[in-house]
Order: C-alpha cells, then sequence, then structure tokens
C-alpha cells in the first residue's frame, strides 16, 4: 500500500461534508479480541446455534450463561488500541460525525468517541427479559460477573443488551445508521466483510447515493473492486493513525 493511497484517502475525509464509519470486529483484534468466527474464535468453543440464539438463551439461559461470561472476559479485560483512539481523534478534529459499530466491546467509547452507534448492543449492558429492567456491569459483583446475574427486581436470569441470533436490530441504532447512511458522502469500512445484512446495506446506500468508501481490511472483499472503493490493506492500527496526521495538516 503506497503512501498515495493514504493520502487520497486524507484528502477524501478532509473534504467530506458528512464523513461516519461503519466498524467490524477487524477493529478489535489488535486488543485481544478475536473474530468470533477466526480460528481462535467464540464460534470453534460454541455452536452459536446452541447458545447464542435467543431462543436458546429463553429455553436455557444458565447454558447460554456459559458463552457468555467466556465472552465477557474477554471483552472486558480487552483496551482500545491505536485504531479505536485514531477515530475518537477524527471526531474530536471535527472529521468524523458518528462511528456506526457492529462490535459489543465498548472500545470506541472507552477511546474517547461520543458518536457512537451500537448496532449489536453492548456488553456493559444488561436487560431482563422477564420485566424489562435495565442494568449497568457495574450493578454487578463490582463489574465482574460470576453465576449467570439475576435480575434485582423479579429475579430472572438478565440478558447481556446484546443483539443474540434470531433478534432484531434495536430500532434506535437501526434508525441512526441509516440516517447517516442516508447523508454520508463518505464511509471509513473497517475491519468487516459487509456481506451480513443488515449492516451490509449501509455501505451499498452510500454508493447509491454516489458516496465513495474507504476501505481498510487485511484482506479484500466483494466491496473493494467496485467503483467509488478506495481500498487500503493493512491494520486500522496502522492505517487510522496515518490517515489522522495527514488529517491534521489538511
Amino acid at each position: 500500500m503506497g503512501d498515495n493511497l493514504i493520502q487520497q484517502a486524507a484528502d477524501l475525509l478532509a473534504s467530506a461534508r458528512h464523513a461516519v464509519a461503519l466498524t467490524g470486529a477487524g477493529i478489535s483484534v489488535d486488543s485481544g479480541i478475536p473474530d468470533f468466527r477466526s480460528e481462535n474464535g467464540l464460534w470453534k468453543r460454541y455452536n452459536p446455534m446452541e447458545y447464542a440464539t435467543i431462543d436458546a438463551f429463553v429455553e436455557d439461559p444458565e447454558k447460554s450463561w456459559l458463552m457468555l461470561r467466556d465472552m465477557g472476559e474477554m471483552i472486558f479485560s480487552a483496551q482500545p488500541n491505536a485504531g479505536h483512539a485514531a477515530l475518537a481523534e477524527m471526531e474530536r478534529l471535527g472529521f468524523l460525525r458518528a462511528v456506526i459499530t457492529q462490535n459489543i466491546d465498548n472500545l470506541h467509547q472507552a477511546a474517547g468517541s461520543h458518536h457512537v452507534v451500537e448496532y449489536h448492543g453492548n456488553t456493559s449492558r444488561f436487560v431482563c427479559l422477564s420485566c424489562m429492567a435495565r442494568y449497568n456491569l457495574e450493578d454487578y459483583t463490582e463489574g465482574r460477573l460470576g453465576d449467570p446475574p439475576e435480575c434485582q427486581q423479579c429475579g430472572a436470569i438478565v440478558k447481556p443488551d446484546v443483539v443474540l441470533f434470531g433478534e432484531m436490530i434495536p430500532t434506535v441504532a437501526r434508525l441512526d445508521s441509516e440516517m447517516h447512511a442516508s447523508k454520508a458522502d463518505v464511509m471509513l469500512v473497517i475491519g468487516t466483510s459487509a456481506e451480513v445484512a443488515p449492516a451490509s446495506l449501509l455501505p451499498e446506500a452510500v454508493l447509491q447515493r454516489g458516496g465513495h468508501l474507504i476501505e481498510i481490511n487485511l484482506q479484500p472483499t466483494h466491496l473493494s473492486r467496485q467503483k467509488q472503493v478506495l481500498s487500503l490493506r493493512g491494520s486500522s492500527t496502522e492505517i487510522l493513525p496515518a490517515l489522522v496526521e495527514l488529517m491534521r495538516e489538511a
């Protein structure tokens, strides 16, 4: 990847009227959270159709929590990396309107991003499906999870406030992401194959309106060869800080 491509990307972002980012699992790999579908990912240890569907949780929440506890321990020990920090800095400098994230790890917020659309929810929050009471991680054993946490109102086992297989995207997150995609003239697509709907419809919406995508990924995707897509191959922890430095000079 040449410096010229980085400069082109920086120029696109610096001149954008409404730039947003769509992030996937790839941006958090350097924080120690492997893609759930990767060789070292969660789905190699737990069949998601057995542990991570909404039906499985409702039928046997204790069993689902065997997987959820492992997921939580992996996520809660992670820290934001240079890629997360660079996106927060782009927002602070006024170049980025929002981050739409498919991740549930809270790392964008921890890095300092304020306008984060949580497409799949957040593991730091919990909801009771029986009485709909809501809690934060700190409400349980000083932020650590032991036995499956119970609702402090009705005693039912609570569910992490994340989208399990079979659940709909939260309405507010869906509408916010669609709003940003409808306005975006530039979208950063980082660490995601952008193949799974409905999140995959967001970059397509930008392209259909004549906007540009800046794709940052280790491997090419179906977006890479499309017109109006600038593909940067490499780690987001290296590319995003380099973009920020060039944008400071814009």
